[in-house]
């Protein structure tokens, strides 16, 4: 058989991770304004997909509108794998296969299609609660954990299946947040899958400073994590030792970055009593060592041109195939991490990690003052110009 070339175009390679298994799997948390470093919400999703090429979208709704995280091929926006409302209402989900699947002649995998229904319709966790227990039966296709936060103190998981759901609050918890892969705390114990990722997730989220999570912390720690608890992978700080021209590979299927995670998106809330258009969706298109976090709000309107046509998605993906190198499928669950960094100082993740760092300080001082849809929309525009045109320059 002629081997595969690296240099197919990337809608040729993308199928070549169907062989890998596992693909729509996910890492996330839920966490109430108790477990934050400033008394906020958090909601956490990396997207684990076969479908790479991401966008945000704003969709323009009644009662509410909404920003969602969507496949690239997706016009509408009714099928939402993350977003935020006008309200501050949020979502997100990870599939969960310990819990009981579709019967005979249920609907099932319409998940997305629910998030983006519940954006549109709710504002709170109760109203997510209520809007479930009217659909739930054969048509409600669902078997999914949904991670839920609400400008109310609302900070939830619901674990559903086609015939029930169990609510577990974030506040009950005594981290006072929620950690979540794909089983469900209310399914058949020791099945499903992603484990490995709860224990690391877990492990890396007690670490957080103070035990309060933060947005940067999430995405420059957790998000980008290629840690294992079983694995011997060499610490982050240690990459600036590898050499430069011969390659460090690791094995990263069971890693919380993966090589099917397609976004990274932390959308942080409101303090009760705080206005919901200061909720804002932080999302990193593409792989999350390849790319840089850009924030995005309801009522700036549309999203900036090169996250709403994925074009950094697009270029997140030239860095992402520089690092996994191989067209062979199952070789490509081995990153190279001395393309991100190493001892002659050519790698990438320390210029993206300085990006990131200046555009949170950034984005903090607009939303401590007052500030216009007008300002905004001008601000994410410029912020995701930036991250492009640095992903761009990296050879």
């Amino acid at each position: 058989m002629t081997p595969i070339r690296t240099t197919l175009c990337l809608l040729l390679v993308i199928p070549l991770f169907t062989a890998l298994g596992q693909l729509n799997e996910c890492s996330t948390v839920v966490s109430e304004g108790n477990g934050t470093v400033d008394g906020r919400p958090l909601l956490w999703k990396n997207r684990d997909t076969d479908q790479l090429n991401n966008k945000v979208v704003l969709v323009r709704e009644r009662p509410y509108s909404y920003l969602a995280l969507v496949d690239d091929d997706d016009s509408s926006g009714r099928t939402a794998w993350v977003g935020l409302n006008e309200t501050g209402f949020a979502i997100c989900n990870s599939v969960a296969y310990n819990l009981p699947g579709a019967e005979t002649d249920d609907l099932e995998d319409l998940e997305g299609q629910i998030m983006a229904d519940a954006l549109r319709t709710c504002a709170s966790a109760d109203d997510f609660a209520s809007y479930l227990t009217r659909r739930l039966g054969s048509q409600l296709g669902s078997r999914t954990n949904f991670c839920v936060i609400d400008a109310f103190g609302g900070a939830v998981i619901f674990e559903v299946h086609n015939r029930g759901f169990k609510r577990f609050a974030a506040s009950e918890a005594p981290e006072c947040y929620l950690v979540n892969t794909n089983y469900s705390r209310s399914g058949t114990a020791n099945r499903g899958s992603g484990y490995l990722r709860f224990e690391r997730e877990t492990l890396l989220l007690h670490a957080a400073p103070g035990g309060k999570l933060s947005h940067p912390y999430i995405f420059q720690v957790a998000a980008r994590d290629l840690g294992h608890t079983l694995l011997r992978h060499p610490d982050r700080a240690a990459w600036k030792s590898l050499p430069a021209d011969s390659g460090f590979y690791i094995h990263t299927n069971h890693t919380i970055n993966r090589p099917s995670t397609a976004a990274a998106v932390v959308i942080r809330g409101v303090r009760k009593g705080e206005d919901p258009a200061n909720a804002t969706m932080w999302v990193l298109l593409g792989e999350p060592v390849t790319s840089v976090a850009i924030p995005l709000w309801v009522n700036a309107g549309d999203t900036p041109t090169a996250v709403r046509y994925g074009t950094v998605c697009k270029e997140a993906m030239r860095l992402k195939w520089l690092a996994r190198p191989f067209a062979v499928s199952e070789k490509r669950e081995y990153l190279d991490l001395a393309r991100l960094d190493n001892k002659s100082g050519t790698g990438w993740l320390p210029k993206l990690l300085a990006e990131e760092d200046k555009i949170f300080g950034e984005t903090e001082r607009l939303l401590s003052r007052s500030s216009t849809p007008a300002e905004r929309a001008s601000f994410q525009q410029s912020i995701s110009e930036r991250v492009l045109s640095l992903l761009r320059s990296i050879p």
